[in-house]
């Protein structure tokens, strides 16, 4: 059995073994066989998602294929998202959202349905135009927008096929000035939620909940001019005096430059830099999204057991995220606000905490991220999705024989 472990090291994977093909026939030859197989990102899953009992294979060392062509390109499966963007940036283009990591890999943060955040910026699955599988059985097959079933091919949870490429929708490039304030008011933000969110491109709230009454940070990043400073004198909160990080007391050394300074858009839409480690590195994760006219009652639910969740808690984000019709995407049929909290790496205490904070969430349908650490059943957030038997449908199509199930994705009712 390898000894591999995910990023935050609260996850070992129980495969035999790890392959690394370094060309197309080298991945056809790893999927040769009847044995479990999936395919494993850049590890930034907290859960088993990924797992399997047989065969991972890592596509960090196919060929780094990167095609601009006209407002799309065409990338290969193992890339990430830091390296897909300079090469953008140097053809003049850009993609239009991006999550708060640069470090995760494109195929993986789309096929969980990661997101950035903005009130008119979707998930990141949505800029996909194709997605590129090679099956169980070896076949290539290619899903595109044009076909009945792509609303289940790029939030597709490592149940398709194992992708070899993805083409993505860009557009011209362009620059973002990122602006930190602390200290908003609670019942200032949630008197006129949508007032808040509309302050930039890209709007996060931070909190540790030790304070119930103020927030502890706000950061906005835009490609306008500025941020209503009626808005933020409303809410009660001050510029920052310096450069922030999103966890209180941390050097924000890591973190992208803020202060208003314009600066290309993957050197700001994510929190982090690409060349230092994200977050805190040693923590969990959870989200759960709920459809963004409940945010209000749904913050106000976690703000009442903040007593609760603060001893375990490095920091919630919350975050807004637009609608899709992508079968499987947390924000499927509905704008959405994500709620995101980076626990503290103590996995049976959060677990304990996340039963009374899904049970606060309940009444707002609160569906969790599949990359993260969730206590629900699968059965009840499969049910949570109008169109997933229609998944269960092109799973079964993609891959008849079931080598890419796991106890993840059986969980759910595939």
């Amino acid at each position: 059995m390898t000894q591999e472990r995910n990023w935050a090291e609260n996850f070992a994977y129980s495969a035999e073994r790890v392959l690394h093909p370094r060309s197309i026939d080298e991945l056809r030859d790893a999927l040769a066989g009847s044995g479990p197989i999936r395919a494993i990102g850049s590890r930034h899953c907290f859960n088993d998602i990924a797992d399997t009992s047989g065969t991972l294979v890592s596509l960090a060392e196919m060929p780094r294929e990167i095609e601009v062509t006209g407002e799309s390109v065409r990338i290969a499966g193992g890339l990430r998202y830091g390296d897909v963007a300079p090469v953008l940036e140097e053809h003049g283009r850009a993609l239009a959202n991006l999550a708060s990591l640069p470090h995760i890999s494109v195929a993986g943060a789309i096929a969980t349905g990661t997101h950035g955040s903005g009130d008119r910026l979707a998930s990141l699955a949505t800029a996909v135009r194709s997605v590129t599988f090679l099956t169980s059985e070896g076949e290539e097959v290619t899903l595109s927008r044009e076909d009945a079933s792509f609303g289940g091919a790029p939030v597709h949870l490592g149940s398709l096929g194992i992708v070899t490429a993805l083409e993505l929708d860009t557009e011209p490039s362009y620059e973002v000035a990122q602006y930190t304030f602390d200290g908003p008011s609670w019942a200032e933000i949630l008197s006129d939620y949508d007032a808040v969110t509309c302050l930039g491109d890209s709007v996060s709230l931070f909190t540790t909940w030790h304070d119930t009454e103020r927030a502890d940070q706000l950061w906005v990043k835009t490609r306008g001019a500025g941020v209503d400073e009626r808005t933020v004198a409303r809410l009660g909160a001050t510029p920052a005096d310096g450069p922030r990080h999103p966890i209180l007391g941390v050097d924000p050394v890591a973190c992208n430059p803020q202060l208003g300074v314009k600066g290309p858009w993957f050197q700001r839409l994510p929190h982090f830099r690409m060349d230092f480690t994200p977050s805190v590195g040693a923590e969990l994760q959870s989200e759960f999204l709920i459809a963004r006219e409940h945010a209000p009652a749904a913050i106000e639910a976690v703000s009442e057991i903040a007593h609760v969740i603060s001893p375990l808690l490095f920091v919630n984000e919350i975050r807004s995220v637009a609608a899709s019709e992508l079968w499987l995407d947390p924000a499927y049929g509905r704008d959405s606000v994500a709620l995101h909290f980076t626990w503290h790496r103590d996995e049976p205490a959060v677990r304990e905490v996340l039963t009374e904070l899904e049970a606060a969430l309940e009444p707002f349908d609160a569906r969790p991220h599949w990359g993260k650490i969730f206590t629900r059943s699968g059965e009840a957030v499969a049910e949570q999705y109008p169109r997933f038997d229609d998944f269960r449908e092109l799973h079964q199509k993609m891959d008849p024989a079931g080598r890419l199930l796991n106890e993840y994705t059986r969980r759910l009712g595939l």
